[in-house]
């Protein structure tokens, strides 16, 4: 039986932080090391404790960088990859002149699964190790996702997005069809392996009430299932929603109405909201997603990520490519940061850093399998290289705390800054090769 050892500077959370002075919510071993055997970590702690259960074991030395979970997106959209950086426009002017003409494209089964094979490159190279994305309507773009997912043993939730309404003709299901399809690719991909399949009502406008019954039929019949659709990101969007539903209360009620709302409901962008729709999400639990370089670059809005926490909503953070700019959560820490910032809110990098790893699988109900290096959870496991560019090595030759270290990685990191990547506990070959200068192992008091 082959164990690995990972040595490096072990950095790993418990709980959230509350404030840079919160050191229950996370062991940070300066000499540590990570112990993994059939894709499962086995024991964190120091290398010397490590060492001495295992003396037999692979090591592999990535002192002295910063080994931490691997990152998890919980939105973004697979078949906009070749779409992302698309110049101009809101919301729904960028859908029909960029996004919905894209997606015809993977009703093709071979240009799909080159797109998955591309999509995956670049979540590895950014150090993602779980996403949850919104396919196409086809079936194929589904197939294609979990193939390579399974292929690469990669933990991936997703779904055909449903849709009859309000889109070109190649990109239309019905009530039936979307029901239809969604179940045969229940069935195929749900919990099998690593893959989890996500209901996915695209959004309230392209979908006509019968489809949302028929996403509800969907929702009550496959309960360990995650629902994603998005919220409330553009006034102009909202206000044709209620155009679409003049019997809801608002956009959120919508999905109410039709028993979408849950603990594992993901609600991209959810940005303009009324109290009422705020209490609702208090009460049952689903989870706004904020993908602050999206909402930034389409004019959207701020989130308020301080409010709707005072309220005890937890929420998740996203890229959201290919409107978010960036497939990169340290960029998307990096936006996010300002967004809150622009709000009088704060976001201090150990928070930051449980956010996109432990704080996102909560969200998602895994922590008990991803997002910390806890004994028994998956060996999905980023190696991050603050000194990857000449800036960030100059910068960190101040650094004098391991916050001052995350927030360099957060506010100026990007893929060259992800030294390897570990998938269920072998190494990417994707992860790029970052030439930096060797330096001491920092010791922070």
């Amino acid at each position: 039986m082959t164990q690995t050892l990972l040595r490096g500077r072990v950095l790993t959370f418990h709980a959230e932080p509350q404030n840079g002075e919160d050191s229950d919510a996370y062991s940070y071993i300066e000499d540590g090391a990570v112990l993994v055997r059939d894709g499962v970590i086995r024991k964190t702690g120091s290398f010397g404790d490590v060492t001495a259960i295992a003396p037999d074991a692979q090591i592999i030395d990535h002192q002295p960088h910063l080994l931490m979970a691997g990152f998890i997106d919980t939105h973004l959209h697979f078949p906009q990859v070749q779409v992302i950086a698309s110049w101009g426009s809101q919301l729904l002017d960028w859908l029909n002149n960029y996004t919905f003409p894209e997606e015809t494209r993977f009703a093709d089964p071979d240009h799909s699964a080159l797109m998955a094979e591309k999509f995956f490159d670049q979540l590895i190279a950014h150090g993602t190790t779980t996403a949850v994305a919104f396919c196409s309507v086809h079936k194929a773009s589904v197939s294609a996702f979990f193939h390579e997912a399974t292929r690469r043993q990669l933990r991936m939730l997703g779904g055909k997005v449903m849709m009859d309404r309000n889109a070109p003709a190649g990109l239309l299901d019905t009530p039936q069809t979307g029901y239809d399809d969604s179940k045969e690719l229940i069935a195929t991909w749900h919990s099998k392996g690593r893959s989890s399949y996500v209901i996915t009502p695209r959004f309230a406008i392209t979908s006509t009430p019968e489809q949302m019954e028929m996403a509800q039929a969907l929702v009550q019949e496959h309960s360990d299932c995650h629902v994603q659709t998005h919220l409330s990101e553009n006034r102009d969007e909202i206000a044709y929603t209620l155009e679409l539903y003049p019997q809801a209360r608002d956009y959120l009620d919508v999905y109410q109405s039709y028993g979408l709302l849950g603990a594992k409901t993901l609600l991209g962008h959810s940005i303009h909201l009324e109290p009422r729709e705020i209490d609702a999400l208090a009460e049952t639990g689903a989870h706004p997603v904020f993908c602050p370089t999206s909402n930034l670059f389409l004019g959207s809005g701020l989130f308020d990520n301080a409010g709707l926490r005072a309220r005890g909503i937890s929420n998740g953070i996203a890229t959201d490519v290919g409107a978010g700019t960036s497939y990169s959560m340290l960029q998307t820490l990096n936006e996010g940061y300002k967004v809150l910032q622009m709000q009088g809110q704060s976001l201090h990098p150990l928070q930051a850093f449980h956010w996109v790893t432990r704080g996102n699988a909560c969200v998602l109900g895994m922590e008990d399998k991803i997002g910390t290096l806890d004994p028994g959870t998956e060996a999905d496991i980023v190696v991050l290289n603050a000194r990857s560019t000449e800036a960030m090595a100059l910068r960190m030759d101040r650094a004098e705390t391991l916050s001052e270290e995350l927030f360099i990685l957060q506010m100026m990191g990007d893929d060259r800054a992800i030294k390897e990547v570990y998938v269920s506990g072998k190494p990417s070959k994707n992860a790029p090769a970052v030439r930096a200068p060797r330096a001491r192992v920092p010791e922070y008091s």
